[in-house]
């Protein structure tokens, strides 16, 4: 019987056989977002090397076209593309469909709020109009923005051209997606702006911008950004998507006897939180760097199948696994005794309810799962399979591929096309690694 079978958007994962093998995954969707939208604030052109074609990042690449830039080899979305900039005050007006990309719906009114003139709007479909920016919103005003949004925290968002001045803001809630929309608001602002987190997040944005000549500083927790008058990235590299390879890395994990090997991941420490829990966890995962090219290191990393025992994930580890954490309730199914995610409350914000999702889908395959307000508390015992419905969640849908391969029954997934988001062929990387006549994609 064949690991996988597919129907539509319906896909079944049956127990499979060890996963072996090597492939490179999908290109990093954090990154490709901000080379999308930085190049297209810089003067003259940039070349983006390794772009990622999914859902999402086409939806920045469209936004960046409809605010006056120009991009050569998005059709098929090249190995190369060229991107010529309007230059950090020439974005035109425009009303700007972002589909689902939440990243794109979070960083894009940074750069826009601060335009000497001109509206836009920015709207998506109906899982983004659920997904509050108040959180951007609230200190975008506090520099003097102005920003209307529907009941004041909800998509669509208008946006007019003000002139903005620096402050001194402390996040909340840790989250990359506001501290980055921030540093794109200072550029154009008055004075310094400067942002406390009150944990470490992902630091993309801040090393692309010091690579294409921002300046841009952290120390003791604050990120501090200077007004610009042009950025010169020339030269973005996008490396293989962390997020994406943890999918099959804990495949390999719990399969028996897997052994898979994959290639020039990125191994931005603000992003491998996972592979800590992971290492907590038992599990058997070699790193092997290879290169740094734009300030972002890459690697190899080969995960072998193993044994597992259970964790307590919280604090600041959260940030730097935030989106993982689905991998680490599915894991801890595997694991020998309980799991418990706690510090977790931001996943309630992110394209499903992830404590609710997270939740329903494993209990709906056999494990014994309990939600929290901010986590969940999991115990190990294995998984007998069934359905899962992924809520137009790619994250869903990939735990539930990946929870069919290791389970006793198999699973079957409702809207496993949401996966194309962040990773468009994920179920044929599968079918590469679990060999011939064991996997068949649709």
């Amino acid at each position: 019987m064949s690991a996988v079978r597919s129907a539509a958007a319906v896909s079944r994962f049956d127990p499979a056989g060890p996963l072996r093998g090597s492939l490179r995954p999908p290109a990093d969707k954090s990154i490709s977002h901000r080379a999308a939208l930085i190049a297209a604030m810089a003067e003259g052109e940039t070349v983006v090397e390794g772009y990622l074609d999914s859902a999402d990042t086409r939806s920045t690449l469209a936004a960046t076209k409809a605010l006056g830039a120009r991009v050569e080899g998005a059709d098929g979305i090249a190995a190369e593309m060229r991107i010529a900039g309007v230059g950090l005050r020439g974005a035109a007006e425009a009303e700007i469909d972002v589909g689902n990309a939440g990243t794109l719906l979070r960083l894009l009114p940074g750069w826009l709020a601060g335009q000497e003139t001109g509206a836009w709007t920015l709207d998506g479909d109906d899982s983004i109009r659920r997904r509050p920016v108040d959180r951007v919103a609230a200190p975008l005003r506090l520099m003097g923005a102005r920003i209307e949004a529907r009941e004041d925290r909800l998509p669509p968002l208008r946006i007019e051209a003000a002139p903005l001045q620096g402050i001194s803001y402390e996040l909340p809630v840790a989250s990359a997606q506001v501290k980055s929309c921030l540093l794109f608001a200072g550029l154009l602002a008055e004075g310094e702006t400067r942002i406390a987190e009150p944990l470490p997040t992902r630091d993309h944005s801040e090393r692309m911008l010091a690579a294409a000549g921002a300046e841009v500083e952290r120390s003791d927790g604050v990120v501090t950004v200077r007004p610009a008058s042009r950025l010169e990235p020339g030269e973005i590299v996008v490396p293989a998507d962390f997020s994406s390879a943890a999918f099959i890395l804990v495949a390999a994990l719990l399969v028996p006897g897997s052994d898979v090997s994959l290639a020039g991941v990125g191994l931005n420490p603000t992003r491998t939180g996972l592979l800590r829990v992971l290492a907590r966890m038992g599990a058997k995962i070699e790193v092997e760097p290879e290169s740094e090219r734009g300030g972002e290191p890459s690697g190899r990393l080969r995960a072998r199948a193993s044994g597992l025992r259970g964790t307590e994930v919280g604090g600041e580890e959260i940030p730097l696994t935030i989106d993982e954490l689905p991998l680490v309730a599915l894991a801890a199914c595997f694991a020998e005794g309980e799991t418990t995610i706690r510090d977790a409350a931001e996943l309630r914000r992110k394209e499903s309810d992830r404590i609710a999702t997270v939740s329903a889908a494993l209990d709906a395959l056999g494990a014994e799962v309990e939600p929290a307000e901010d986590g969940l508390r999991i115990a190990g015992g294995g998984l007998r399979g069934g359905a899962v419905e992924s809520h137009g969640d790619h994250r869903i849908a990939m735990l539930g591929a990946v929870a069919g391969l290791a389970s006793r029954e198999g699973v079957e997934v409702t809207g496993m096309d949401a996966a194309a988001v962040s990773y468009p062929g994920f179920e044929r990387d599968l079918a590469s690694l679990a060999g011939p006549g064991r996997v068949t994609g649709a």
